[in-house]
């Protein structure tokens, strides 16, 4: 059976990402970091606005990695970790840090995933919002 190439996600597509979610926190007043992840979880680009807190960085990276792993906004996860939740016990069964804060948006090209987003600095809420308007402006 016969599969379609999806392209992947480029690093024009990782800069574009990058410049429309920093311009989303810009209009509300807000310094962020903002971290795209390739297919394989391999930075393709990061971006500390200066003004941001320095734990951003690392939360963005975080919150992109983990829509990667899981392709689910991490705000529709939050709720999954909690005591009793699905995924109650992942946060510390894994290597790799996962963070279940609202942020991190999966990247898809023709259905398919092709990296993620992150965004940290904002409210959760907000780092969602930003996050979502680059990936709407990508598509």
């Amino acid at each position: 059976m016969p599969t379609t190439a999806v392209a992947p996600l480029t690093i024009q597509d990782a800069e574009a990402l990058v410049t429309a979610a920093q311009r989303a926190a810009e209009a509300a007043g807000i310094a962020v970091s903002v971290t795209v992840l390739d297919a394989g979880g391999h930075l393709l680009a990061f971006r500390r606005d200066d003004r941001a807190v320095l734990i951003s960085g690392e939360t963005s990276t975080r919150k992109a990695y983990t829509a990667l792993q899981l392709d689910a906004p991490t705000a529709d996860l939050v709720d999954a970790v909690q005591p009793g939740g699905l995924f109650h016990t992942l946060p510390t069964a894994l290597d790799r840090p996962l963070l279940f804060i609202a942020g991190g948006v999966p990247v898809h090209r023709d259905g398919r995933l092709i990296g993620a987003l992150g965004v940290g600095g904002g409210a959760p809420e907000q780092d969602h919002a930003f996050a979502t308007a680059a990936v709407t402006k990508l598509a």
